[in-house]
């Protein structure tokens, strides 16, 4: 299945320039295909430092209205561990655990004639597979890691701030509604020499605690995250290479607790008392990021 899902994203995204509508129409459809050496999503890892394939395909309306549909590899479902009654077990996915696909929809556009911008809408993560049965305290099975946020931003120029906020169950942790995300990034162009640096910092917020206990989830899952970046426009170099870009970024993390992100020999406590990491690497480690993409 993840295979086939994230073969079809990638064919549409190529297939797009075929049946793109004319000039002069209120649709628009573009797509992406990307190789990056791993896949970081709010400083964290996704794919156990692996690289990861990546494409999606987008439309939008002269209205402000758009729609698309994003797809990745990913490793950690199907690589972290959960402690609890009845037993411990490895890997909250005991089959798939390999593909994200993200589908979203909003609506945006500019505020008056002004350079301030907005963007509204709703994210849905979904993670197909099966989850380890009786791996989670007061649950049956390990929840799905399957999200929904909704998200709203503003811009200005080359500023944006967006904040995101999740409804249920929260990339696999259960009763973490109300958990958000709040970034605040800049994407600079060199004048026309075809380069851009981009910023960003970001914070993460769980709400809620671990069903059946006083354990809070912000206790060992909420920190902070950073990224420095810069890509570059291949189309500078050749007309051949229009829509092409190369770019490298390193991503960090401040106040990621070994407990929510560590590696199985980390170690640490939370309000429950003492705990260890839950993954085969520390996923919040500082990491260095380089990719090729093209944009149809």
């Amino acid at each position: 299945m993840r295979q086939t899902i994230l073969t079809t994203i990638i064919c549409s995204a190529i297939l797009i320039p075929e049946i793109a509508a004319a000039e002069d129409s209120p649709h628009t459809f573009t797509g992406n295909v990307g190789l990056y050496s791993q896949y970081i999503f709010r400083g964290l890892t996704q794919t156990n430092e692996e690289p990861a394939l990546q494409g999606g395909f987008d439309y939008s309306h002269s209205s402000g209205l758009y729609l698309g549909l994003w797809g990745s590899n990913i490793s950690w479902p199907k690589e972290n561990f959960t402690v609890g009654p009845p037993k411990t077990v490895t890997g909250q996915y005991s089959e798939g655990g390999s593909l994200e696909a993200d589908f979203y929809g909003g609506f945006k556009g500019s505020i008056g004639q002004s350079d301030f911008s907005y963007d509204v809408g709703l994210l849905y993560y979904w993670y197909p597979g099966t989850t380890t049965p009786g791996c989670t305290i007061g649950t049956d099975s390990c929840p799905k890691a399957d999200t929904l946020e909704a998200y709203g931003a503003l811009g200005w120029k080359w500023l944006s701030a967006k904040y995101s906020y999740s409804f249920g169950d929260t990339f696999g942790w259960p009763g973490a509604d109300g958990t958000w995300y709040l970034d605040f990034s800049a994407t600079v162009p060199i004048g026309e020499t075809g380069l851009t640096v981009g910023l960003h910092y970001g914070l993460q917020r769980y709400d809620g605690n671990i069903p059946g206990t006083n354990v809070s989830y912000d206790s060992f899952l909420s920190y902070e995250d950073w990224r420095l970046s810069v890509a570059y426009d291949l189309s500078k170099v050749s007309k051949t290479f229009a829509g092409t870009e190369i770019g490298a970024m390193y991503t960090d993390t401040s106040g990621a607790h070994a407990c929510g992100y560590g590696s199985f020999n980390q170690t640490g406590s939370n309000n429950a008392g003492p705990c260890s990491g839950p993954y085969p690497k520390d996923i919040s480690d500082g990491q260095f990021t380089v990719w090729l993409k093209k944009t149809f």
